[in-house]
């Protein structure tokens, strides 16, 4: 069993929690990370009802994050966040590994 050094905040569950209740063949946020993006690699956010086999499974409360085990190579040591300020409301990824970021929060170097 791989060790997942991946958390949530508080403010991310009640947020991913009160969407998944909204929908009615999904039961999960899938974030991953991709190339592309302003910086390098971007994360990209998705509703799932599909579950993969090596899949990392982060739950708090009602919430429950999946990640795959590519992305969680360059996701080791994260905090999934939720957001609402002046700027708007929007996940965020904490990244100890990210070197550089882009202002929109979502693309990142390593």
């Amino acid at each position: 069993m791989t060790e997942v050094n991946v958390t949530m905040t508080e403010s991310a569950a009640k947020r991913i929690a009160k969407i998944i209740a909204s929908e009615t063949d999904k039961n999960a946020l899938r974030i991953s990370v991709e190339g592309g993006g302003c910086s390098g690699f971007s994360y990209k956010f998705d509703l799932t009802g599909d579950r993969q086999d090596d899949d990392i499974v982060i739950e708090r409360d009602s919430a429950r994050v999946l990640i795959d085990q590519m992305s969680l190579v360059y996701m080791e040591g994260s905090e999934i966040d939720f957001v609402d300020n002046l700027l708007g409301q929007s996940f965020q990824i904490k990244n100890p590994n990210a070197v550089a970021s882009c202002g929109c929060g979502t693309s990142f170097a390593i």
